[in-house]
């Protein structure tokens, strides 16, 4: 269990640095940012956020939550997702503050900014695709990408 949970961490850690970051030093081209000293408004109409929450990064839950992430990045890429990870409560981020977790919790946030779901326990990448994929403005992305020449 505890080489698990090592793991866990250690990828979860580094797959930001494997993800990239956009030139202008925005987190725009990265799959997992903090959220210390971002907002919700950053992503609008650019990204998906699905912020995942915790008291503690060690938490059992945030860990299984990032290792379902780390394993499906590419479907999350795919749909324009930004995971925005937080599990420091005393440093009460603006989004902490938006949000208002306790403990774990999982929010997936439109690209309008609307809320479309607060789960207190980890969901796989299958459900939150799923969930991705009902969204109009998702449909609307896929319409379009067929349309595409090439």
């Amino acid at each position: 269990m505890l080489t698990t949970l090592a793991i866990a961490l250690f990828t979860a850690a580094a797959l930001p640095a494997q993800t990239g970051s956009a030139a202008d030093g925005s987190a725009s081209d990265e799959l997992i940012v903090p959220a210390e000293g971002r907002t919700l408004e950053e992503f609008r109409w650019i990204k998906r956020p699905v912020v995942v929450f915790a008291d503690n990064p060690a938490d059992p839950r945030y860990v299984q939550q990032m290792q379902y992430i780390t394993e499906r990045a590419d479907a999350l890429l795919e749909r324009d997702v930004v995971v925005i990870t937080d599990t420091d409560p005393a440093a009460r981020t603006a989004i902490r503050e938006a949000l208002r977790p306790r403990e774990f919790m999982l929010v997936l946030i439109a690209k309008d900014g609307s809320r479309i779901l607060r789960k207190p326990f980890p969901w796989s990448v299958r459900e939150l695709t799923r969930s991705i994929d009902k969204l109009p403005a998702r449909q609307q992305e896929v319409r379009d990408s067929r349309m595409e020449p090439g």
